[in-house]
């Protein structure tokens, strides 16, 4: 027995009686029972729940009972398909069906273009899925750098069913660009995909109406919970500028007033039981994420660090010459993308193109990168501000088990402060022997010192 077969033919008859195809609850029904897999089996492999299999699969039989004008059970129905011819069966709405699904002597044939006799089997290639994509709010990426180690890494989780991911990275690192590059390697696991921004901190309550909205297709006059449309489809959300919905001048993490329920929508999307994803996109991690971390397959956070050797193509395209100088120029920046564009961009405007004269300053020359740290530094909080401050006039990594005592903060405030700006990723570890120490990017330091 061919389950490509009984998938294509079993979709195309749920088509004709509803006008919608099989989802991916139906899908996993389907395989499973011809696999002699039980309801719970099943659920485990949805990471859903027994009971919305339960139900999911009761309807689906009695559709098919409907359309094959004969009884059919989950505990039937590979029997019966063992039994009988399968494309035998008729259909009692043929009359009713549009004119791309014809039948041949009254039995089930799934295509017009190619109307073949029911003696000769047929040995499809599985249909691949076209999700409903709405990418709205996603810029525009003109440009991609070698990022394949994360893709790996992001298409193995999804993979995984890993229901919350988290991105984290400094602003122009290509954290937006990596998640577009995602899309089209992992698109045919889903049923949907959409993409939001919350550059203009959407209430919760909005975001999700207009989420559930081109979920349903706006088919239902009373929109229900956004976690039963996860549920019952395996869809792909993903949240850009999540930094917005957090306060400034606060610790990182800190909701702004009124948004303190997407941590618990956070934290609702991780430990429910559906079989989709959330993926986050943001300057700094949501608080409620360290403790969901704690369990792989619910929640897993990527940190994205700079491009490394793969950046030198970033001056190629600039036609910087000096390419014996370019790892330097890597190293000054951290590989960060739009921070080397930045500073190429300077390069050729005040030195010519000549890297060695823009590289004999003692200072390094910050430009329009001012600009963007700036868009960082607004957000912290007093006490923040302070350590950075005090970081940036260390001359080496440094060790935090004693709190400075030129800094007029507690022993907590100052490790708060800490923990505050490693969310931020503003600060860097350092491991030396057993030794911790903690230091600036070059580029940070610089700017506080200008």
């Amino acid at each position: 027995m061919d389950i490509a077969e009984v998938l294509t033919l079993a979709d195309q008859l749920i088509f004709a009686k509803t006008g919608k195809h099989l989802d991916y609850v139906q899908d996993a029904i389907l395989r499973g029972t011809l696999e002699d897999a039980t309801y719970t089996q099943i659920a485990q492999e949805l990471y859903s729940s027994p009971s919305h299999v339960r139900n999911v699969g009761s309807n689906l039989w009695k559709t098919l009972s409907k359309g094959l004008k004969k009884n059919i059970t989950k505990n039937n129905f590979r029997a019966v398909l063992e039994k009988a011819n399968f494309y035998n069966y008729q259909l009692a709405i043929v009359e009713n069906v549009t004119a791309e699904n014809i039948t041949v002597n009254h039995n089930v044939n799934i295509c017009s273009e190619k109307v073949r006799s029911p003696k000769t089997p047929q040995n499809p290639e599985p249909t691949a899925k076209h999700p409903r994509i709405d990418l709205g709010d996603a810029p525009e990426i003109s440009t991609f750098f070698d990022r394949t180690s994360e893709l790996t890494t992001l298409e193995n989780w999804i993979s995984s069913r890993t229901r919350l991911i988290t991105i984290l990275g400094l602003s122009g690192i290509g954290k937006t660009a990596l998640t577009l590059e995602l899309i089209p390697q992992i698109q045919q696991e889903f049923d949907c995909i959409i993409w939001r921004s919350l550059h203009n901190a959407p209430p919760l309550a909005s975001l999700q109406t207009d989420i559930i909205k081109f979920l349903s297709q706006q088919q239902e006059t009373e929109l229900p919970d956004l976690i039963n449309y996860l549920r019952s489809h395996r869809c792909l959300i993903i949240l850009d500028d999540v930094q917005t919905i957090f306060s400034s001048q606060q610790l990182a993490g800190n909701y702004k007033p009124g948004y303190e329920n997407y941590g618990a929508f956070f934290k609702q999307i991780a430990e429910s039981c559906h079989n989709s994803c959330i993926i986050l996109i943001s300057w700094e991690k949501p608080r409620e994420i360290a403790a969901l971390e704690s369990q792989p397959k619910s929640c897993q956070t990527l940190q994205l660090n700079g491009l490394g050797e793969a950046a030198r193509e970033i001056f190629t395209e600039k036609g910087l010459a000096e390419s014996e100088n370019w790892s330097e120029l890597i190293e000054l920046y951290r590989g960060n993308p739009l921070w080397l564009n930045t500073a190429a961009a300077a390069i050729q405007d005040l030195f010519n193109g000549n890297i060695s004269e823009f590289l004999s300053y003692d200072s390094l020359v910050l430009g329009d990168l001012e600009y963007l740290l700036h868009q960082h530094f607004q957000r912290l909080s007093d006490s923040e501000k302070r350590v950075l401050s005090w970081l940036a006039n260390q001359n080496k990594p440094v060790e935090i088990s004693q709190k400075p005592a030129l800094l007029e903060l507690s022993p907590s405030e100052f490790l708060k402060a800490i923990e505050s700006l490693r969310r931020r990723l503003l600060i860097e570890k350092v491991q030396k022997g057993d030794r911790t120490l903690f230091t600036l990017q070059r580029a940070i330091a610089e700017y506080l010192n200008s």
